[in-house]
Order: structure tokens, then C-alpha cells, then sequence
């Protein structure tokens, strides 16, 4: 089985696993350094129209996709560039962007790559996203907690703020630093970011997964999340967390990170 993991295109959890079990290194990705030319307008990078607009080029099987990227190929315009050559790859290129580097690049690096990770899975960089329930940018916000976070800050935001990129990343690490008061383990930030700290700290609390009892097992309590989005959302963020850790030059391994998912006073501060 681990050797047909290790042959995926696919990087995930059990992948990685694969890989830390055979002793192998983890699958090569790319982070493409792109030029810093001005392609497109702001508003253009901005916009969940022309966004909703170049979905329909990318999905078009008239579409050359290659010749499509190369029209993004810009710092700037990143997130546009990478989804369209995954596309292009039909998924088989594995994209790691690491955009907005001299703002991230303050923060601790675990910092970095928590964000990072997050805006991959949540809109893969690109700024002019909307979700189904209406969040909202690069890091796919919900209104009511841009509201509660503008409060904070004391600022006047308008929604539309966040569909800039920058801004949606400051937003974001503001959150983080109230779920990181809680929460240390990428996995659970990831819960409590997707499906809020209220049901990251139930689910801790109620003693039927991330436990202590004999025959504890890391899989299977992630497996058996009574949350279906969460779960999987929770798996794509730890393993992006896991490659953008390694890109930044902390070498971890996951194997490593969920032998510890049941140790509280290394991952929460909910249990005891």
C-alpha cells in the first residue's frame, strides 16, 4: 500500500505518511518564482467577476491552457497562474505558491506556513473568490467575522477590502492570533478556521476522538470527525502545513506532528 501511495500525484496525509514510513523524501512540488511585471489592473486581480469570467476560459475544452497561464505569468497574478498550469497538468504539477513574501515574511514561520496553507486550500491564491456561503477572498473570510475583526482593529472596512489579496492576509493572521491562543496544532487551527473554535473546542472537549485511552490512534480518530468538510478540509491544510514548513526551512515530518494530537498541553488548551 505504501508503495502505491508514494506514487500519487495527489499530496495528502497518507501520502506523506507513505513517505515518512518508507523513509523517503516528500514529493517534489513547485514554488515558481514569477516576474514582477503588471499584467492586470488591481481591479482585475480583485474582482470576483473577472474571476467567474476566467473560470469559464479555464473549463472551456477550447481552452489552450498552457497559452492561457502564460498571460498571468506575474507575481501579481500568482494564484491565476498556478491553478491554470495545475489545470493544465490535469493536477499531476503540485503548485506551492508562497506570494506576498516581505509581509509574510515577518511573521514566525509556522505563522507563514498556517496562512499559507490556509489560502491553498480555501481559494489556491486567488483573490476574487466568493464561496457558496459567501466568504469572502484569498482566505475566504465570512462576513460577519470581517465585521467582528474590523472592530477590533478599529477600522472601517468594506467588504470589498478583502477581495485585496493583502488585506485578506492581514485579516486572517488577526484571526489567527485569537485561535492560536487556544489551539497550537495546525490540524485543529485548520478545524476551528474552517468550521469555527466553538466546534473545534466541543469536539476536544467531549473525549471520543483525540483521547488518552489505550489504543489511541491517530487515522482513526481523524477519520471519525463528525464533520465531513472539516475532515477533509482539516487533512489538505495539515499536509499543504506540512510542505510549506519544509519549503521554509523547518525540516518536520508529518508522522511526527500527529503522534501528538492527543497530548493537550502540546496542541490546546480546551482539555486538561
Amino acid at each position: 500500500m505504501c508503495l502505491k501511495l508514494v506514487k500519487s500525484y495527489d499530496i495528502n496525509i497518507y501520502t506523506l505518511l507513505a513517505r515518512d514510513i518508507l523513509k523517503l523524501k516528500y514529493p517534489e512540488t513547485i514554488t515558481p518564482a514569477l516576474p514582477k511585471a503588471k499584467l492586470l489592473s488591481s481591479k482585475e486581480i480583485s474582482s470576483p467577476i473577472y474571476w467567474a469570467k476566467l473560470k469559464k476560459k479555464i473549463f472551456s475544452k477550447k481552452t489552450d491552457l498552457n497559452s492561457l497561464a502564460r498571460k498571468y505569468k506575474s507575481d501579481e497574478s500568482i494564484g491565476y497562474y498556478t491553478y491554470i498550469k495545475s489545470k493544465a497538468s490535469r493536477n499531476v504539477e503540485q503548485y506551492f505558491p508562497m506570494p506576498h513574501r516581505k509581509l509574510l515574511s515577518k511573521l514566525p514561520k509556522s505563522r507563514q506556513a498556517i496562512l499559507y496553507a490556509i489560502a491553498r486550500q480555501e481559494s489556491r491564491f486567488i483573490p476574487g473568490s466568493v464561496s457558496s456561503s459567501y466568504a469572502l477572498g484569498m482566505m475566504q473570510i465570512m462576513p460577519f467575522l470581517v465585521k467582528h475583526l474590523a472592530k477590533e482593529r478599529k477600522e472601517k472596512i468594506d467588504y470589498d477590502d478583502m477581495f485585496n489579496p493583502r488585506t485578506s492576509l492581514i485579516y486572517a493572521n488577526e484571526h489567527m492570533n485569537y485561535l492560536t491562543k487556544w489551539i497550537q496544532h495546525p490540524l485543529f487551527i485548520s478545524y476551528a478556521y474552517n468550521a469555527g473554535i466553538g466546534f473545534t473546542k466541543r469536539m476536544l472537549r467531549a473525549k471520543k476522538l483525540f483521547t488518552t485511552n489505550k489504543g489511541y490512534e491517530p487515522y482513526l480518530s481523524i477519520e471519525r470527525l463528525n464533520n465531513s468538510q472539516a475532515n477533509k478540509y482539516g487533512k489538505y491544510v495539515l499536509a499543504n502545513y506540512i510542505i510549506y514548513m519544509n519549503k521554509l526551512g523547518v525540516p518536520i515530518r508529518l508522522i511526527d506532528g500527529l503522534s501528538t494530537l492527543h497530548i493537550p498541553s502540546k496542541t490546546d488548551k480546551f482539555r486538561k
